[in-house]
């Protein structure tokens, strides 16, 4: 692929950097954000939902947990805004001192025995908070990595979906090493807050990182070239609505799948009988090996295109939705931890990896922000309702239910099947110039 104008070209050095703090700084916001999400399968339905039964203490602890995912596409449109407007930088050192912030304030907030209705209702302020964060803080890193980039953009765009399972892995080796050490009791008297504390060490580390890069000579060459015309938004809803839902189906069952496998999933396997070490361990692995799968795809759809390998995955990820269940419910620790990296690793990055660069590429500099972080927010949305969705479908049937969960899961691949079919192939679009514009292949 050949290079963008000069205007728009960056130092390697430059590039390096730019990929290595979108990464380092996506590890960050994702551990703190996931971090939420084991939690709330595994310890918040015991510490501010104590009142409640078990399985409804399970679904409103899962309910705090999908408001982050709520408030996310919030987070995109406004951080998106100010970041076609001032530049991606500004925001992304914003967005990172928000999400270190609240995740600190999560590790501090007083338990409903001790301050009663208070304490879940703080809890899920706290959340909203990580929301708009996270929502923010994704668009922004993708575009610093991108924009810096002259060829291979699926591969260098990548790392920033990279960091949500590294962060996974970071957040759950935290909290599986505090509950190993300290034991049952005491972790869940006060040891799970420990994971949330050291947020602070981390934002401290990402802030240092971050300082270094410049601004993308992309964005530096569009805001020096014209006025914007109106509001990103605007743009974006008057001139893209059509890529727009596409790219938000595109990207759907990527998320369902997500939610489910780190976050329903974790509370199937406890309540079906594995000792919570047991699936924190299968969760840690298979999101140590899901970075190598992000990074393999995404790099093979820098040379194949992004469809076939998002398709490819949307195929596998229908008939695997269907061995979900069946391989969980034999009892096996092997077997859950093979199901776990089949997922999360090999077929769930086929979907997911390449949608950093292809939700880039839909849309020009000027609103590209706004409109890559409103599309993949709008499509996380999956991985928020989609726990939630099937434990209310669980506890409506008495504990069953699999079997809809499964189709689905099933329904959303096909949906990204349709929807990516109908999308332009965007792997050879030249960033600086307008969406659909592609670059000379190399």
């Amino acid at each position: 692929m050949s290079n963008p104008p000069a205007s728009a070209s960056s130092p390697p050095v430059q590039l390096r950097r730019a990929v290595a703090s979108s990464y380092l700084g996506s590890v960050i916001e994702y551990y703190d954000f996931l971090l939420y999400a084991t939690a709330s399968a595994l310890v918040f339905g015991k510490v501010f939902f104590s009142g409640l039964p078990p399985l409804a203490a399970t679904v409103a602890s899962l309910g705090t947990f999908a408001t982050g995912y709520l408030a996310r596409p919030l987070g995109g449109v406004v951080f998106g805004h100010f970041g076609d407007r001032l530049g991606r930088k500004r925001m992304l050192i914003l967005t990172m001192v928000l999400m270190g912030v609240a995740s600190f304030l999560i590790g501090v907030l007083p338990t409903y025995e001790q301050i009663g209705s208070l304490a879940p209702i703080t809890l899920v302020v706290l959340r909203v908070v990580q929301g708009i964060a996270v929502g923010g803080e994704w668009g922004g890193a993708v575009l610093m990595s991108a924009e810096h980039a002259t060829g291979r953009r699926g591969l260098w765009a990548s790392f920033t979906n990279a960091g949500a399972p590294s962060g996974m892995l970071l957040s759950t080796a935290v909290l599986s090493g505090s509950a190993a050490v300290l034991g049952e009791e005491a972790f869940l008297s006060w040891g799970w807050r420990i994971p949330f504390l050291i947020s602070i060490v981390l934002l401290g580390i990402g802030l240092f990182v971050r300082a270094r890069v410049e601004e993308t000579p992309v964005f530096t060459a569009a805001r020096e070239a014209a006025a914007p015309r109106s509001a990103p938004l605007l743009d974006v809803l008057r001139h893209h609505p059509r890529t727009l839902l596409l790219g938000v189906g595109v990207g759907l069952s990527a998320f369902v799948l997500q939610g489910t496998l780190t976050t329903f999933l974790l509370a199937y396997g406890v309540e079906a009988g594995f000792a919570r070490q047991d699936v924190l361990n299968g969760l840690t692995l298979s999101s140590g090996l899901a970075v190598l799968g992000i990074v393999g795809w995404s790099a093979l759809s820098d040379r194949l295109g992004r469809r076939p390998v998002v398709l490819t995955g949307a195929v596998l990820a229908a008939a695997y939705s269907f061995l979900l269940f069946p391989m969980a419910d034999t009892g096996s620790v092997a077997m859950l931890t093979l199901l776990l990296v089949l997922g999360q690793s090999i077929i769930h990055p086929m979907m997911y990896g390449p949608l950093a660069a292809l939700y880039a590429e839909l849309f020009s500099t000027r609103s590209r922000y706004t409109g890559a972080s409103l599309g993949y927010q709008l499509a996380g949305l999956g991985a928020g309702l989609a726990p939630l969705i099937f434990a209310q479908i669980r506890a409506g049937s008495g504990g069953g239910g699999t079997g809809i969960i499964s189709a689905v899961i099933a329904a959303f691949c096909l949906l990204t099947v349709v929807c990516t079919l109908a999308l332009r192939e965007t792997s050879g679009t030249d960033l600086a110039g307008e969406p659909g514009r592609a670059v000379r292949q190399a």
